[in-house]
């Protein structure tokens, strides 16, 4: 008794973590929710670990790559493997809009393998995550564009000084067109504020399309490792476009990129997960 006394506290740790273990193994739930802790703990600290550094540069897109770093790093302790094909699209000498489809918070890994190929990148941003301490100021210094959703005018405002950037300084603005999560096979319905923005600026769409997270299930709560296809498909100009051009370029875009998304996680599927 006095030697489970003098190791009471090594005795309790090795409990636990044979537990954690023997869970994290065995039960597809208890790993979901594990790997999702995970995630959100090291992108945190991924994200604001460099903030002495940021403050060098405040609002330089540079500054996103130092994160994206940390976002890489986050990828291989999840076991999540990255393909990028297309490179030889990335539009050169210009700002664009990046479009790119929303399947779930893991699409912040996404972005860490597209900010090093791309240059300038950046992203919008609810105004509501700047107040989110200290992640909000780390965002607010690699150039996060912050927007009032609820603010039509502030909204507009900000809006117009995307296109600014875009111009001025060549920036890549990375936005998601369907404005909501999903995992399914079909893309939903875009949203019109980056095709605003895109022709506003005269500036070029660069849709992105990854595949499909076969590896991410939230109905079944699985969630292991696995592999995902990030494809840069050729832009899409809009010079000479005007508001009337609106629903043909969403249309046009929307399509390009099913097409890529169903071609894409077909072969990823038949590659990576089909049963022998």
């Amino acid at each position: 008794m006095l030697l489970i006394n003098e190791y009471k506290f090594e005795i309790t740790s090795t409990v636990a973590i044979m537990f954690i273990i023997i869970m994290y193994t065995s039960s597809h739930a208890f790993r979901y929710f594990a790997k999702y802790t995970i995630f959100t703990v090291l992108s945190y600290i991924s994200a604001t670990v460099f903030l002495p550094l940021m403050l060098w540069k405040p609002r330089d897109y540079k500054n996103g790559l130092l994160p994206a770093w940390g976002g890489r790093q986050v990828s291989k302790v999840l076991g999540i493997t990255w393909e990028m094909k297309g490179k030889e699209n990335i539009v050169q000498n210009s700002g664009c809009v990046v479009l790119i489809n929303h399947q779930s918070c893991l699409d912040l890994l996404v972005l860490s393998e597209i900010y090093p190929v791309m240059e300038k990148c950046t992203v919008i941003s609810k105004k509501e995550i700047f107040y989110f301490w200290p992640f909000g100021l780390a965002s607010w210094l690699w150039g996060t564009i912050f927007i009032d959703r609820l603010n039509a005018e502030s909204a507009q405002r900000t809006l117009n000084k995307t296109g600014d950037a875009i111009r001025h300084k060549q920036a890549k603005i990375c936005m998601f067109p369907e404005g909501t999560r999903h995992g399914g096979p079909e893309l939903l319905n875009f949203k019109k504020g980056a095709f605003h923005v895109a022709i506003s600026a005269q500036c070029p769409i660069q849709p992105v399309v990854v595949s499909q997270y076969f590896f991410l299930d939230h109905g079944k709560r699985t969630f292991d490792s696995g592999h995902a296809v990030i494809t840069i498909l050729p832009p899409i100009p809009t010079e000479g476009m005007t508001k009337e051009d609106l629903p043909g370029l969403i249309e046009k875009s929307r399509t390009a990129m099913q097409e890529m998304y169903t071609k894409s996680s077909a072969e990823v599927k038949t590659k990576h997960y089909s049963v022998s």
